[in-house]
């Protein structure tokens, strides 16, 4: 078959639903299919280039939505040359602009709705999900209704959607979901995490790897480990992530206001084998979320920590 992805961004700090594109893709790719990806971004941007699947990137316009007319003029100009489509989420004009596209031209596609419909914005930011109704019953929900299907990658995350919004029902589907093998190379690995944490080799820590959101519950692992740091000081936390929505300086200020700030540590987002050798480093992975619909960073197979760490 011959797919077409459409996805806000190609960019890696975005989170799961790229990673989830990657390697499914790639996979997809593997058995033979034709794999092509579609997204906002500008074609300048470097991680355009780095994708391992090909990327027609169409320009950013707005910073929050991604509205763009080349999205709509390069579906309509490429649109009989695939077979099918993915939407990977919700709330954007990759899935907005996409849909209505595909409408016109006639290309059947399915919608991966990667946790974006989990009512946890409706219980902790409530005109938020207002918004997110209004925007709905104008747009989003058609998306969902015109799809062949809306996956879901667990029965929780089906349940827990299921009623979120008003005013359109869809066709729901569970998809077996899985993430890919460790590479190799343990010891090129924890090199590359020593070289950006010197401080913390031989040394025993936590790991938090993930986006700084509020989602994520940070500030919960921040608090609990102040709570553990006296008793075990020889204990280190690394934070590792992008910081999207400025949540890192609250965290920090929370570290010092507990007296712990000496403890923690904040790398940024960790990639390639800085990524695997914190993984093989860590005395354990924490990812204290409120909600995961699949949680790509916890299904990483751990890999067998060395002995000599």
């Amino acid at each position: 078959m011959r797919i077409l992805n459409i996805i806000a961004s190609a960019d890696p700090e975005t989170g799961g639903p790229i990673e989830a594109l990657r390697l499914t893709g790639l996979q997809m790719a593997r058995l033979g299919h034709a794999v092509e990806v579609v997204t906002l971004d500008k074609p300048s941007a470097p991680y355009v280039k780095e994708f391992p699947l090909p990327v027609h990137a169409c320009g950013r316009w707005t910073q929050r939505y991604g509205y763009t007319p080349e999205l709509a003029r390069w579906i309509a100009a490429n649109a009989d040359r695939f077979d099918a489509a993915i939407i990977h989420g919700l709330w954007n004009h990759a899935s907005v602009g996409g849909w209505s596209s595909m409408r016109r031209a006639g290309l059947p596609y399915v919608v991966f709705a990667h946790g974006m419909m989990d009512p946890w914005f409706r219980e902790t930011h409530s005109l938020k999900h207002v918004a997110k109704q209004a925007f709905w019953l104008a747009w989003q929900g058609r998306v969902l209704r015109d799809a062949a299907a809306v996956l879901f990658t667990c029965e929780e995350e089906r349940r827990r959607a299921s009623g979120a919004f008003r005013g359109y029902s869809y066709a729901e589907r569970i998809v077996a979901f899985g993430t890919a093998d460790p590479p190799a190379g343990v010891d090129s690995q924890l090199a590359a995490f020593h070289r950006l944490l010197p401080e913390l080799k031989n040394r025993r820590f936590l790991l938090f790897l993930g986006r700084f959101h509020a989602k994520k519950g940070c500030d919960l692992l921040v608090e609990a480990f102040s709570k553990i740091a006296a008793s075990d000081p020889d204990l280190h936390l690394v934070m590792a992530g992008p910081d999207q929505s400025g949540l890192k300086s609250k965290l920090i200020a929370q570290a010092a206001k507990a007296g712990i700030a000496d403890r923690l540590h904040w790398p940024g987002m960790l990639a390639g084998d800085a990524k695997w050798g914190a993984f093989r480093a860590a005395e354990a992975f924490v990812l204290p979320s409120h909600q995961e619909n699949f949680g790509i960073v916890v299904e990483k197979p751990w890999p067998a920590k060395p002995r000599s760490c």
